[in-house]
């Protein structure tokens, strides 16, 4: 596996930007959707479409390394967690609580992503870069508090379960980074998801059956095509190629922008004007990335893997 050079700031973040970009419009995307298909109805099909657009992609690459029998186990693992746990348990948890606790929750994955990168990667734990993400994270839930919680225990039950789908998001991603080392991001965004489509199709294809299709309409279905190939191909790609060339705890801090972004595409698309709660935690998180990326080149960068 060749070196290449270090992917900077001009190119990480512009990516980021598209990255979290696509993340973001999910949210207003998805919820139209959503209120015409069923959750569990709506997901059988986002990854049915999303794993057979990105297996097809994937055939027609050539010069492929063969994937060795143990990394195929993990890919089947990867693909049990980044659907059954992460999706399912969050369209679940989602349901049982109000939608701004899920998106606060979504909005500490930063934090264990480089939690779990220290004990799972074994990286090495800098403190300009500790610093960096606790910063960024504090300007994203500033940004995400503002009028979002509401004190209740009747929301207890639905936010652990998002929680476990949070983890379980950060946990994939921090299993995939050897595995796109060595396969590259678009076939194990690939293998992840068709191993997670095969294991769910029982029973999306029983809530699928259940279905009254009459009910669908064109721009329900331009949403379910949009979660597909703009979230689970488009988005997965971008994060696990970058992934790929940065270390885990580094990506952890650009994960902060999502707020920033999605609030953006809300005054964009929906007219919510933002408040200056927007302005501070914009400027909060952009201390924390630059933190992070001046402690990055002082310490010489990191080698980006090929």
């Amino acid at each position: 596996m060749s070196t290449s050079r270090t992917l900077r700031l001009n190119i990480l973040l512009p990516v980021m930007i598209v990255q979290q970009t696509f993340g973001a419009l999910c949210f207003p995307i998805s919820k139209y959707g959503l209120a015409i298909i069923p959750p569990f109805t709506f997901a059988f099909f986002r990854f049915l479409l999303a794993s057979a657009v990105l297996l097809l992609i994937s055939r027609l690459r050539s010069g492929q390394t063969a994937i060795s029998p143990a990394d195929r186990r993990k890919i089947w693992i990867n693909g049990a967690i980044i659907i059954w746990v992460n999706q399912t348990l969050y369209l679940w948890g989602q349901s049982l609580t109000s939608a701004g606790h899920g998106s606060i929750l979504f909005a500490t994955t930063p934090i264990w992503v480089f939690l779990f990168a220290i004990y799972l990667l074994k990286e090495k734990l800098h403190w300009r870069r500790a610093v960096g993400t606790a910063i960024a994270l504090a300007g994203a839930l500033s940004i995400m508090l503002s009028g979002a919680i509401v004190i209740g225990h009747e929301y207890l039950i639905g936010d652990f379960i998002v929680l476990i789908s949070v983890w379980a998001w950060a946990a994939y991603m921090i299993l995939s980074k050897p595995l796109v080392e060595k396969y590259g991001a678009i076939r194990i965004t690939a293998y992840s998801l068709a191993a997670g489509a095969l294991l769910y199709t029982p029973f999306g294809l029983y809530w699928a059956l259940q279905f009254d299709y009459s009910q669908a309409t064109v721009g329900a279905w331009l949403s379910v095509a949009y979660m597909a190939i703009g979230s689970s191909v488009v988005s997965y790609v971008l994060l696990l190629w970058v992934l790929k060339h940065i270390s885990a705890s580094r990506l952890a801090v650009y994960q902060n922008i999502q707020p920033v972004i999605a609030t953006s595409v809300a005054f964009v698309m929906l007219g919510e004007r933002p408040g200056l709660p927007f302005f501070i935690g914009g400027a909060i998180v952009l201390a924390g990335v630059l933190i992070t990326e001046i402690g990055n080149e002082k310490s010489g960068g990191e080698a980006a893997l090929g």
